[in-house]
């Protein structure tokens, strides 16, 4: 085991341990560090993976703290790993996203407002209007964001959206065949609201389950690439024409 293994091992031990609590400032270097048997160079390594994760939390002229350790910050830094998976190893994914979604479809139902459901068929509207890609793909994020809200569980929401976000690299509305492609998925994202707003979750999991399904199929028997440059248009919300 590296030095650097072996300082982020230890620290992580510790904050799993609760002897470094969520908000808790850690020890200064040369405590820590003689502590753990490793250099101070090493012990900063370490504090860098830990920070990238989403645990810990280097304060400018205050020190370095451990976070608040929220279930959905630390879920949401899966994406610095499910970034690397191409296309075969994302629809393997999959499998756990057709579960997870008909869910929180399900949890929607039974919890939904009339406000959810307003906003629902409002983004639904938008989307059928709509013929820029990138719009529609950011409607199309904002629309199982919602459901996923409505459901009450930030963590499966943050999940959730880690595996969206990967999906939406992938080009198939742009395809010769997308405008057919995208007039299915509106009309599944019909079925999906309406049995939300009907309060029905047998019917809201299997529309869920159904639409993430037909979007599988689409990635299997298209193999669309990734698209060049989606990921910084990703982080804002522009990718154009890609699934969700």
């Amino acid at each position: 085991m590296s030095a650097v293994d072996k300082a982020f091992h230890g620290l992580r031990h510790m904050i799993a341990t609760g002897r470094l609590g969520a908000g808790e400032r850690i020890p200064p270097e040369a405590e820590l560090g003689e502590e753990l048997g490793v250099s101070r160079g090493s012990l900063r390594e370490a504090v860098r993976m830990l920070a990238a994760l989403g645990v810990i939390e280097p304060r400018h002229g205050s020190g370095t703290y451990v976070s608040q350790l929220r279930p959905e910050d630390i879920i949401g830094s899966l994406s610095l790993t499910l970034e690397l998976l191409p296309l075969p190893g994302l629809l393997e994914v999959y499998e756990i996203r057709r579960v997870l979604e008909a869910h929180v479809a399900a949890k929607a139902a039974a919890r939904r407002t009339p406000e959810t459901v307003r906003t629902l068929f409002s983004l639904i509207e938008a989307m059928e209007a709509t013929d820029d890609p990138a719009e529609a793909s950011e409607l199309d994020h904002r629309f199982h964001a919602e459901i996923a809200r409505a459901a009450e569980n930030p963590t499966l929401a943050s999940l959730l959206a880690v595996f969206r976000a990967r999906s939406r690299k992938y080009q198939v509305f742009t395809l010769p065949e997308g405008p057919e492609l995208r007039r299915k998925s509106d009309a599944d994202h019909r079925v999906l609201a309406t049995a939300i707003a009907d309060r029905d979750p047998g019917s809201a999991a299997g529309a869920a389950e159904a639409h993430v399904t037909q979007t599988e199929r689409w990635l299997r028997a298209f193999m669309p690439p990734v698209e060049e440059g989606a990921e910084g248009r990703e982080k804002s919300g522009e990718a154009d024409g890609a699934l969700s």
